[in-house]
């Protein structure tokens, strides 16, 4: 009996890790009935990171009050893996899915996730893993670094609120109640690019123009940005691979928490214990909404192939579309790219109608996969 191992982001807007899982799964059922199939819900350090997780470990979940982007009250989730490793996600209260459309760049503020990692540190975490996605700010992480209680002066000593508009006009900065905060934890970044802070591969001019910057807003932020990350460059931390996750957040935590920052889903895959599945077997089905040239810096695709292959197991992703380059893909462990989406329609529609396109997607799957077994 061929046993299939499906390990799928979500596809934003469109489904769940798990509900894009189970469509997968029913395709492969119409296909063989006898397929042994196994579902793994995984995440990148994104949106349902924390959900993904805690689920495959059986651990408890906890949902309090922060701020969203905007300074709303928003329920947000964060996982506690043992008594003194926590794990947050940035999507939870930073998230770009929590503002309903309301994209304001130039305002939105990751005090949230301050607020999180505070909550963490009050039940009694050591380590706090932090999923780097998804989130509706481009502030440099000052709004997390406020609520962990650093302080931004002006020049008159005025106080500043944490928000992007205010990154040019700090003239000191304050982190004594912060350090204080952040005595004997440790904090790792889980992030699913290597973009730097600044300049043009950057938070602002790559993620900026999806939370609603302008071009004009985006050389401001960029360049405000760049102002900000100057007054502390006794490390030369904006250039480090993933600086520019989370509009910013991972050079914050980089900076002023004494963090490092891992693959998120090479992180994700060792906690939700992946590589003891992938053990017993025989074909591998991945995917996300859209594979293109940016799925091969880390996203969830390219990190399970690239596993599957250590085992020199065949990988299929399912995907919604494929983009630019995906044939990159093919160089990274996977060997086949279905996208669901097999004939022209709107977004809308497609969105509409990702149960049935995903589940042929999967029938698809389970042709090639009888055909690697009569090989």
């Amino acid at each position: 009996m061929t046993k299939i191992i499906i390990a799928v982001d979500s596809f934003k807007g469109s489904g769940t890790s798990e509900e894009i899982a189970n469509y997968i799964e029913t395709g492969l059922q119409q296909g063989n009935s006898q397929f042994e199939i196994e579902k793994v819900a995984i995440a990148d350090g994104g949106e349902g990171t924390v959900s993904v997780v805690t689920d495959a470990t059986h651990r408890e979940v906890y949902s309090k009050p922060v701020k969203n982007p905007f300074g709303e009250a928003v329920e947000a989730h964060w996982g506690l893996l043992d008594p003194q490793t926590a794990i947050i996600e940035v999507a939870q209260a930073d998230g770009i899915t929590l503002i309903d459309g309301r994209l304001d760049v130039m305002r939105a503020s990751s005090y949230g996730v301050g607020q999180q990692m505070l909550q963490a540190i009050d039940q009694g975490a050591k380590t706090i893993y932090v999923g780097l996605g998804g989130s509706a700010s481009n502030d440099a992480g000052l709004g997390m670094l406020q609520a962990l209680g650093a302080r931004f002066l002006d020049e008159n000593a005025h106080l500043l609120e944490g928000v992007p508009t205010n990154l040019d006009q700090i003239s000191t900065i304050d982190t004594i109640q912060l350090e204080r905060n952040l005595v004997g934890v440790q904090i790792i970044g889980l992030s699913d690019v290597t973009n730097p802070l600044t300049g043009k591969q950057g938070a602002s001019y790559i993620f900026g123009p999806q939370k609603g910057a302008n071009e004009q807003q985006v050389v401001e932020l960029d360049e405000m940005i760049e102002k900000f990350a100057d007054q502390v460059a006794h490390e030369n931390h904006a250039n480090e691979a993933g600086a520019g996750a989370a509009g910013g957040i991972g050079f914050a935590l980089l900076a002023f928490c004494h963090s490092k920052i891992e693959s998120g889903i090479q992180t994700v895959m060792k906690l939700i214990g992946l590589p003891d599945k992938l053990l017993t077997a025989d074909v591998v089905i991945t995917g996300e909404g859209k594979i293109d040239g940016q799925s091969l810096g880390g996203k969830v695709p390219i990190g399970v192939a690239q596993l599957a292959k250590q085992h020199q197991l065949p990988v299929i992703a399912i995907t919604g579309s494929a983009g630019d380059e995906y044939q990159g893909a093919y160089q990274h462990g996977i060997d086949l790219v279905i996208p669901s989406v097999s004939r022209p329609m709107t977004v809308e529609t497609a969105i509409q109608q990702t149960q049935k396109l995903v589940t042929q997607a999967g029938r698809n799957a389970a042709q090639v996969i009888e055909l690697i077994e009569n090989k």
